[in-house]
């Protein structure tokens, strides 16, 4: 594909090289070899990008020349993924049902569907059109899903639960699994709440690997539009998890917490029950959050505090061997 072609494709300039340089393929940078096509957006990155291989680099638009050609770009790593799609094809799924198949007299399932081996589709069940389910993929009675739905193999969607359209389940997600609520009886023993409730997904929600939604004990448990959580991320029954928010890999929710919209929980962060966190806020991997945060905050730590607060007692924490050191000293002039 010619360098120039690229170049229109994915909303960037050629500010250097040869428009009709034929691209072949994209590689990481530090392993991409002449006719292919790579990218900085990491700073880090800045000094591979003099030596590399390849021949053109995405980058941002102010980056310094390099000996390669360049393809500006606004928001490189956004272009880099839209050149990615032009040299990988995932698998197409043509529609099909196979024999293992068990898809239930009651149930309906749209155009164009894909139904994988040992596929199982309850009573009651509606999905869309378009629909790809892979092995192993269990629907629940009595659910509804609608157009272009993609579960991968031993992803499950559990009774009555709603998923929009566009939505993406990885391997092993578990939709509506009962949420975490138990009460004690008088002697001791711990007493199951029944969870009459659901799980909704709206549109353009992608869940990955061995991710869990858990059902509502009452009314529902539900994740925005364009909301990506990643793997191994529970949340807990009741939760709200607002439009485009993003949930890295093994973010823990506690039931009931409210998250807003364009939040972005790193990796390992646990946030309490009944916590709402604002729109924006920016929680830093590992932290833990047991109140309320306000929109547009970066926080982190365990009690989770400001960032910059957080910065200042880590600079501290440090320098404690050293405090300790002279509070003796004084002690013992005493």
């Amino acid at each position: 594909m010619k360098l120039i072609d690229i170049a229109s494709a994915i909303n960037a300039r050629l500010d250097s090289g040869s428009p009709e340089t034929q691209i072949t393929g994209v590689a990481g940078i530090e392993h991409a070899a002449p006719g292919q096509l790579t990218f900085v957006s990491n700073p880090k990155y800045a000094a591979a990008a003099k030596t590399t291989k390849a021949s053109a680099v995405i980058v941002a638009e102010d980056f310094p020349a390099i000996p390669s050609a360049m393809l500006r770009s606004k928001n490189p790593y956004l272009a880099w993924a839209k050149a990615l799609e032009l040299f990988y094809r995932p698998p197409q799924y043509a529609p099909s049902v196979h024999p293992t198949a068990v898809v239930h007299p009651t149930a309906k399932v749209g155009k164009n569907a894909h139904l994988g081996p040992y596929v199982v589709i309850d009573e009651g069940v509606e999905i869309g059109d378009n629909a790809v389910l892979l092995a192993h993929v269990v629907i629940y009675r009595g659910a509804k899903i609608a157009n272009n739905f993609f579960a991968h193999a031993h992803a499950v969607v559990r009774e009555f639960c709603q998923l929009g359209d566009n939505v993406l389940l990885q391997n092993g997600v578990v939709v509506g699994s009962d949420g975490f609520g138990f009460a004690k009886d008088d002697s001791g023993h711990w007493h199951k709440i029944v969870q009459s409730g659901t799980a909704v997904l709206e549109n353009d929600v992608e869940l990955q690997a061995n991710t869990c939604i858990d059902r509502a004990s009452i009314g529902e448990t539900r994740i925005a539009r364009g909301a990506k959580l990643d793997n191994m991320v529970q949340v807990g029954h009741s939760c709200t998890v607002g439009q485009d928010t993003l949930l890295c890999a093994q973010v823990g929710l506690a039931g009931t917490t409210d998250v807003g919209n364009n939040v972005i929980l790193a990796g390992q962060v646990g946030v309490a029950g009944h916590c709402k966190i604002g729109d924006g806020v920016i929680a830093i991997a590992q932290s833990g959050i047991p109140h309320d945060v306000p929109a547009g905050k970066m926080i982190s730590g365990a009690p989770a505090i400001d960032f910059k607060l957080w910065l200042k007692c880590c600079a501290v924490y440090a320098k404690l061997p050293d405090i300790a050191k002279a509070v003796r000293r004084f002690s013992d002039r005493d």
